[in-house]
């Protein structure tokens, strides 16, 4: 009963597929009223669903200033954020430009930064509200070349503790997840079969096989509903058991 999110409005970054697909259609099936906003035009799918869409980089201020403006319209305010926008890179460091550097920070970091700040902002209107961020196990542990992204995931946990700490007695929570190897297009700009690769790690996962989007939407549901009540600035694990191995 504590996951029915009956009209609560929810913004979902990333959602043109994957984990923020999944997250926002569980949300929206749930009873939530969801805007749901991608670089990729494929975000306007969701519409058929009853979503609010709109299309944006999320590391621009203008993204995040017009994605909690369209929930303040269409909805008059917003209880929900899920962080899920992001992209990866796999290379070493050494042959790592600063300009590889600084855009994967500008998407996964200053993007979640951003559509915190106005989401908090307008959390506080309204006496309180959820924040879920989507960081990755590479904020705590280390894998080979990962050096950027697991900067920026980690970023993310850290940032997550931060607002958790400071906007607690405004009632704002937040918590962030912390995804395993999850079969998705990820990957589809650095190897041919993107979900086929991911798959592949499943033998060395003690579950036997990697995650699913609608995995990581389970837990981001929980931590964004009242069931998660008395937590926040938490990073919560979901890979299968790979870092307990």
């Amino acid at each position: 009963m504590k996951q029915v999110f009956e009209n609560r409005i929810a913004l979902v970054t990333g959602a043109a597929r994957g984990i923020g697909r999944a997250t926002a259609l569980t949300l929206r099936a749930r009873g939530a009223l969801v805007v749901a906003t991608d670089i990729s035009e494929t975000v306007h799918e969701l519409s058929s669903h009853g979503i609010v869409t709109l299309t944006g980089d999320i590391a621009l201020e203008e993204t995040a200033r017009r994605s909690v403006a369209l929930a303040l319209e269409q909805f008059s305010g917003l209880d929900i954020l899920v962080n899920n926008a992001g992209r990866t890179m796999n290379r070493p460091l050494i042959d790592m430009a600063v300009e590889d550097w600084d855009s994967l920070m500008s998407v996964n970091a200053r993007g979640t930064f951003l559509h915190a700040r106005e989401a908090v902002r307008a959390m506080i209107a309204r006496n309180g509200g959820v924040i879920v961020n989507v960081a990755s196990i590479v904020a705590q542990v280390a894998m080979k070349d990962t050096a950027a992204y697991a900067a920026s995931k980690g970023a993310i946990a850290q940032l997550t503790k931060v607002i958790a700490v400071e906007y607690g007695d405004r009632g704002v929570r937040a918590n962030a997840v912390a995804p395993g190897v999850i079969e998705t297009d990820i990957l589809e700009d650095i190897v041919p079969d993107s979900r086929a690769t991911l798959a592949s790690y499943g033998p060395a996962h003690p579950l036997g096989r990697v995650g699913q989007p609608q995995d990581i939407a389970e837990v981001i549901a929980f931590l964004a509903s009242p069931a998660s009540a008395f937590m926040t600035g938490s990073l919560v694990t979901v890979d299968g058991g790979f870092t307990a191995l």
